[in-house]
């Protein structure tokens, strides 16, 4: 039993690293593990030693929210306070988690007889009652300065823009210095017999290590709208950095997780100005966003990246199974783009009519305010989440992404 059990395993273990799938033609394993510059090339099972540092980012991101962004928050004015508490009642209480928390005119009319309330302070009711588990101001703040989606604990925004930031700026700074940021065709030279130097895998390790957080973070971080495609979008990511490690396409991938973090940190920034009610500054740090993410994402990735991985690549190294597989994620990436293009393009539209940054369709949090008639959202898309109007707005977005908004 247990000799049949192990052959299965080694069934499957082939089967998972098969060369036929993942490396061209007449290329074996054995062929990449010879010496090279730098670290050569590490193998499919040292990508596995992204779990534990990913770990370590998350407890990294505790510590940063806890001891240097909350202090932060409270500096510039931002209060350690939650949402208008609703005055205790048994029985809307029992409506709101036994049968409805949007009640319609008629229970309204129900509710209002029999409390002998009238309909508008019921309604305020249920918006006070829905917003109670709503994060307050400072937990979105935090949720946004460092990025790494997490819990609701104090301070993600600061967390993600450290982040983006500073892997931005050492992408940048690693391929200045790179034949392939000047001339794609280089990322398919002599390919896959390219080493891995100590440079680039730091790069990638990181890179993956930070998306592994947020896959786990985004079920315990606030709640969005766009959490559907948020997930998809972690998953696009990781898939794409580990399809493209194991393969080697190394090159080609550090041009576009550079890419899509150029602009990830200027919607982090974007959301700080917000919490810290400096308004002119989230407009001006959106349109800005705005602007980086539209070019980046639906000018730069599909006529620069796709581009190198569809058509270059064809010409210089030519198909193989895990090549259709890497591509197809970079499409799924593409539509993803286009969705959340839209929701900035539009959240910018409102702007310009409005005449500042409008609400985040992505939020569930609605107004407070007594002097409201109606539930309406309340977040302005400068807020957290990545994402977030697309995490993201963020994406972020977010994102990123390859990312990851």
């Amino acid at each position: 039993m247990a000799t049949a059990a192990a052959g299965a395993l080694g069934l499957l273990w082939g089967w998972l690293w098969s060369e036929r799938f993942w490396l061209p033609q007449n290329v074996s394993w054995a062929d990449l593990e010879g010496p090279g510059d730098g670290y050569g090339y590490h193998g499919p099972g040292n990508i596995l030693s992204v779990f534990p540092l990913a770990a370590g980012v998350f407890s990294v991101r505790l510590l940063f929210e806890r001891f240097i962004a909350k202090p932060c928050a409270l500096h510039v004015g931002i209060q350690d306070s939650g949402p208008y508490q609703a005055q205790p009642n048994a029985i809307l209480e029992k409506v709101f988690i036994s049968i409805t928390k949007y009640p319609d005119d008629k229970r309204l009319e129900g509710l209002s007889k029999q409390l002998d309330w009238d309909i508008r302070k019921i309604q305020c009711w249920f918006r006070h009652r829905r917003n109670q588990d709503k994060p307050p101001t400072l937990t979105k703040f935090c949720e946004s300065i460092v990025n790494i989606y997490l819990t609701s604990t104090p301070c993600p925004s600061r967390w993600r823009f450290t982040f983006y930031l500073c892997i931005f700026c050492y992408g940048i700074r690693f391929l200045w210095s790179s034949p392939w940021l000047w001339d794609t065709r280089q990322c398919w030279h002599s390919y896959p017999y390219q080493p891995l130097t100590s440079g680039l895998y730091y790069y990638y390790i990181m890179e993956l290590a930070f998306y592994w957080s947020l896959m786990f973070s985004q079920f315990t971080d606030i709640k969005r709208k766009d959490f559907l495609i948020m997930f998809v979008h972690h998953l696009a990511t990781i898939g794409l950095i580990t399809f493209s490690y194991i393969n080697n396409m190394v090159r080609v991938g550090t041009l576009i997780m550079c890419l899509h973090d150029a602009s990830d940190f200027l919607l982090e920034a974007a959301k700080l100005a917000n919490y810290a009610k400096y308004q002119r500054l989230c407009d001006t740090l959106f349109v800005i966003f705005s602007a980086v993410f539209v070019v980046t994402r639906l000018g730069i990735y599909p006529f620069w990246i796709l581009n190198t991985t569809l058509f270059e690549s064809w010409e210089m190294i030519g198909p193989y199974p895990s090549w259709w597989f890497f591509n197809g994620l970079l499409l799924i990436l593409q539509v993803l783009h286009v969705i959340w293009s839209y929701l900035i393009v539009r959240i910018a539209f409102k702007a310009l009519i409005r005449g500042k940054v409008s609400k985040d369709d992505r939020s569930d949090v609605e107004s407070s305010s007594e002097e409201d008639d109606v539930t309406t959202s309340t977040k302005s898309p400068c807020d957290n989440s990545s994402s977030n109007g697309a995490n993201q707005v963020n994406g972020h977005m977010g994102g990123s992404y390859w990312a990851e908004e």
